[in-house]
């Protein structure tokens, strides 16, 4: 038997998943089945690759040996393929995204034309949906946040990069609240005000609002879902709700952006892609494209920009 990408992607399944019962349920085949698997790749490799410890299987030094030839080999092949795929077809590079205050920044970024291919942008409301069409070849990548201790479980062949790490969310109100003129806003003195529902619903943003609100002893009255933004920030210059913002968020006319006291409710952008569509080069420039656009935006509030000041361990790498 000779080594084939498949067994190469089986040993790299193995030890990401830290089992063969794992490893096996995400490649989606039986436990025994990968079981003689490996013992088919390990005559073929001379030793054993992994062996048992007490969270589970561990790779030996031969396995770790294969792993690091298995990474290399399979990262060339994704690279041969993401730019195969963009020379024969010469179409644009399919970016999903949900509505971040980066996007705009993002859209308007020069070197978004990678080795000549345009970028087609689709923005969603579900960032299940955008994970969902990632798996299915409709986005070769995605853009998308996620709330407090929310994880988007991402479809195999795909491959993720942090942006942003940790944002604090503020609160959004009327200029003429009677809270408006404070320097920082205390969750628990919003109890009975009308909120908007975030937009997009699973991302961990409304857990963590209604969470966040039970611990400052009260439960949000959640009235309004709104997409388009003149229509989300006239219902709040009007008085008639408050809501969450990314602290990254420009001014509005009648409103103004408030910090919460304590950070209770905070942000993560996140980058994901197909790596049969993008090479590594090709997701780093977008990845710097997108730090870019989030910096051009850390000044709109100078609350945000004080907090980016004190925390550098949040921001992207974009050298």
């Amino acid at each position: 038997m000779q080594l084939e990408l498949r067994h190469l992607q089986a040993v790299l399944r193995i030890a990401e998943a830290g089992s063969l019962g794992g490893a096996a349920r995400r490649l989606g085949v039986s436990q025994p089945a990968l079981s003689a698997q490996l013992r088919r790749i390990e005559r073929v490799t001379g030793g054993e690759l992994f062996v048992r410890g007490r969270g589970g299987v561990e790779p030996t030094a031969l396995g770790q040996f294969v792993l690091a030839r298995a990474r290399r080999v399979l990262s060339e092949m994704d690279a041969l393929g993401a730019e195969a795929r963009a020379f024969s077809t010469g179409g644009p590079l399919r970016l999903g995204c949900i509505l971040l205050v980066l996007l705009d920044g993002l859209l308007a970024q020069t070197d978004l034309s990678m080795s000549g291919r345009e970028i087609a942008v689709d923005l969603e409301d579900s960032v299940t949906a955008l994970a969902r069409m990632l798996g299915a070849g409709r986005y070769d990548a995605i853009v998308y946040g996620e709330v407090n201790d929310h994880e988007v479980p991402l479809p195999e062949g795909t491959l993720a990069r942090t942006l942003i790490p940790k944002e604090p969310f503020g609160i959004r109100l009327s200029a003429r609240h009677r809270l408006a003129g404070l320097d920082r806003v205390d969750l628990a003195d919003l109890a009975g005000e009308p909120w908007m529902t975030p937009v997009e619903d699973d991302d961990g943003g409304p857990e963590a609002l209604v969470a966040a609100c039970a611990e400052a002893g009260f439960s949000p009255s959640l009235r309004y879902r709104i997409t388009d933004r003149k229509m989300h920030y006239d219902l709040i210059a009007a008085g008639r709700a408050v809501s969450l913002s990314q602290p990254t968020a420009p001014t509005a006319e009648g409103t103004v952006l408030r910090p919460l006291v304590g950070s209770p409710i905070t942000g993560r952008i996140r980058l994901a892609w197909n790596r049969s569509a993008l090479s590594a080069g090709q997701a780093q420039q977008l990845y710097r494209a997108a730090g870019r656009a989030y910096l051009a935006n850390v000044d709109n509030n100078p609350f945000h920009r004080e907090w980016w000041d004190a925390h550098p361990e949040v921001h992207p790498v974009i050298d």
